[in-house]
């Protein structure tokens, strides 16, 4: 487990950069994760006795990295949740990705469908559709790779690496949509780069970003 990289803090939350492969909140596996890691830097960096209180208002999947926001009041917990409901969050990443995409720039607007632990591309009157949408634009073409930052527009599971995989893109290293291998530590290269919000308790713009990884230089 890396050292907790912390970017962020004050009495209210708390930002942290996730490195990929590590769960956001614990499951069946019991693996520490990140929400434990920050309750017990908080507990020690605050000597705090007792339980300490962390809210939980979005997650990133397990093989991404990058920005990922904690609350530490839990009236601050339903403030930003409520930002994150009403998509007034603007949630910038970056993404490597096999190909160039058809156009530099652009807007991609799908319907997804969940089946297990994957979702796919489906058409608006399917019954279980999820209308998703974000818009991209091309950093760098680099031989067989090219570099994209997204803005993600809505929220849906495994939204990013779903929408690119269609347009003939998948994610490096993201075995699950169509990347021909996968990385030796089994991340895929997507960054969460920055989240910008407005503070849960004063009227003030919060803007975090991640440092950048070695694949996207």
């Amino acid at each position: 487990m890396e050292k907790l990289q912390i970017l962020y803090e004050d009495n209210h939350l708390i930002a942290v950069h996730k490195p990929g492969g590590t769960l956001v909140q614990g499951d069946i596996s019991h693996e520490i994760s990140l929400l434990d890691m920050v309750k017990d830097y908080i507990k020690k960096e605050h000597n705090k006795p007792g339980k300490v209180f962390l809210g939980l208002v979005h997650r990133l999947d397990r093989p991404v990295s990058g920005v990922v926001v904690f609350a530490r009041t839990s009236k601050s917990a339903s403030r930003l949740s409520v930002q994150w409901r009403q998509r007034s969050i603007t949630k910038i990443y970056w993404a490597l990705v096999h190909g160039k995409m058809p156009r530099p720039s652009g807007r991609l607007i799908s319907y997804l469908k969940k089946r297990r632990q994957k979702v796919s591309l489906t058409d608006e009157t399917h019954k279980r559709a999820q209308e998703a949408a974000l818009s991209y634009r091309t950093l760098f073409v680099k031989g067989e790779v090219s570099l994209l930052e997204v803005n993600l527009q809505t929220g849906r599971k495994h939204q990013i690496r779903a929408q690119l995989a269609a347009e003939g893109c998948p994610i490096v290293g993201d075995l699950k949509y169509g990347a021909p291998h996968r990385r030796d530590d089994g991340t895929i290269c997507l960054l969460a780069k920055s989240l910008t919000f407005l503070h849960p308790t004063r009227p003030e713009t919060i803007h975090i970003e991640a440092p950048t990884p070695e694949w996207a230089l």
